[in-house]
Formats: C-alpha cells, structure tokens, sequence
C-alpha cells in the first residue's frame, strides 16, 4: 500500500532530512489515514518542530527521532503480538508514548479487570479465556442481552449484541474463544437511550468530551457504523470516575481516552483508551494545541 503520510508534512519549518530528522513521529497503521494527524503535525511545526507521519514496524529508523508517538496505528489488533514486539523495541531507542508497558496492558481488555479491582466502576464483565469448553454455562450466568466482544479488539470489530439464551450468543461466542479470549458484558441500554460520553486528558489533564450516539436501530457508536458525535460538557461524577481509572494505569499515559455509559442512574467506565483511540481534536477548538503542547513537554 502506498505510504500517505506524504500528505501530512507541513512546510514550514522545513521537512525533516537525513540531515535534520524528525523531532518527533507520529505512528499511524498501513491500512487507514489518519485524518486527525495533520491537525497535530500543524501545531507541532507551528512550535518549530519537526513532525512526520509513519506507519508502525519496520522502514523507518525509529531512534532518529528523540519522540515517538502512538497515534492511529488501528491495524495493529491483527497483529498484536508483533506490534507489542515492534513497541518494545522502539521504546530501548526513542521516547515512547504511551510507553511500551502501558500499551501493553491496554491491549486486552482484562485490564477492565484491573480497573474493577482498583475500585474503579466498571461495566460488569466476565472474561472468558481462549478455548473455554462449557460456554453455556457462562451465558446461563446472564439474563436479557449481552455483548460478546474479543478482547483483544478495536472500532467494534467482533462485537455482537444478543440475547444470551439465544443460539447465535453460544455460537458467536464459540468463533471467539477459538480465536483467542473473549468478553461478556450485560447489554447497557443507555447507549441507545443516552449514548457514550468520551473524555480526553493529555498528561493527566482534561482536555474536552464528546457524546457518541448510536445510529437508529443500532448499538455501536463508532461513527463507521453510522454513530454521531457531538461536544458536551462532563459532570462532575464522569470527570471523577474518568480521573479514578487514570490513576489506576500502571503508568503515565501522554493521551487518554475514558468512555463512560450510565449504568443504573451514574457514570461506568466502558472502555480506557491508550493505544490508538480517536481523540476528536475537531470537536473542541485548541484541542490539537493542548496536545501538541503537552508533546513539547516529553521533548525538554
């Protein structure tokens, strides 16, 4: 596939040479754009720094650059292993962030688990393990409908909302345990009656937030599957449970992002992103700015 960072480079200052390398590389995937990358290269070089685009592995001299961050690298739940690999490799010569070991423990969503432990509120979830034999006795464990999901996933690929006695959960289910592990999670109805309420921290501190609404007759959100988005204000609540889950990542995250449902009247945490999640710089004017910001900071 060709290489489309091209379109993100910004003229001035000028381009980064063999000579001049980049300040700082922002990791995209080989398969999609990043369409939030040229806000962030604009602010970057409009603070003087170099700033290119680059897909993830090998191709590029990653140590070139003393700043390498995670952007949009949304292919890598095909590879995980070697994209975790790739990361761990690029963090002995280049500052990476989100580090190595952060990326790693937000790969699989056990670390809702984690979170669930630290006292965090989280959607109740059952983790079913690879090749688990009696999955009806972990669907007769629910009522109503639930959400089978892989745990190792991104943009709901693999998600399935179904009634849990109904034949095509156990099956469902079934393709995913052979797969690799695997999720239960109560259906939540105020993601189709409310929505998903996204919070974005860069370092810790609160940037903005979005509601996702899912398209009429659907439950996913992600706007590929024809979910809305739009710019709120959080609570108090949603901005204290969203602090509580960064204070339990076993390390310090550049970027955030904490989706919260309501689940029986407040605020629970559906998902922490800390790998490639969609930040939604557009949605909050300067949001790019604080980013870019905070990036200068982890440069010295």
């Amino acid at each position: 596939m060709p290489n489309t960072s091209d379109r993100y480079l910004v003229a001035a200052p000028p381009p980064a040479t063999e000579d001049a390398p980049a300040d700082v590389l922002l990791v995209t995937g080989h398969t999609e754009a990043d369409p939030e990358a040229p806000l962030l290269v604009a602010e970057l070089v409009a603070r003087g720094v170099r700033a290119e685009v680059r897909p993830w592995g090998p191709g590029t001299d990653w140590a070139a650059a003393p700043l390498t961050v995670v952007r949009s690298p949304w292919d890598y739940i095909t590879r995980c292993a070697e994209f975790l690999a790739w990361a761990g490799a690029v963090a002995e010569r280049s500052a990476l962030v989100n580090p190595a070991q952060v990326l790693g423990w937000n790969a699989h969503k056990g670390y809702l688990a984690d979170l669930a432990a630290a006292g965090v509120p989280v959607v109740p979830t059952m983790h079913v393990p690879a090749r688990t034999a009696e999955l009806g006795a972990v669907l007769g464990r629910f009522d109503g409908e639930v959400v089978l999901k892989p745990a190792v996933s991104a943009g709901a690929a693999g998600v399935l909302r179904v009634p849990a006695d109904a034949p095509g959960a156990l099956e469902h289910l079934a393709g995913l345990t052979t797969a690799g592990d695997a999720l239960v999670q109560p259906f939540v109805p105020a993601v189709v009656e409310r929505g998903e309420t996204s919070l974005v921290f860069f370092g810790g501190a609160y940037s903005h937030a979005v509601r996702k609404v899912p398209a009429a007759g659907d439950y996913r959100v992600q706007g590929h599957h024809g979910g809305q988005t739009r710019a709120v204000e959080p609570t108090a609540a949603e901005l204290a449970v969203a602090a509580h889950a960064l204070a339990a990542v076993p390390g310090e995250a550049a970027y955030a992002r904490v989706d919260l449902v309501d689940l029986d009247g407040a605020p629970a945490l559906m998902e922490l992103e800390l790998i490639e999640p969609d930040l939604f710089l557009t949605h909050a004017p300067g949001a790019a700015g604080r980013f870019a910001d905070h990036l200068l900071t982890l440069l010295g």
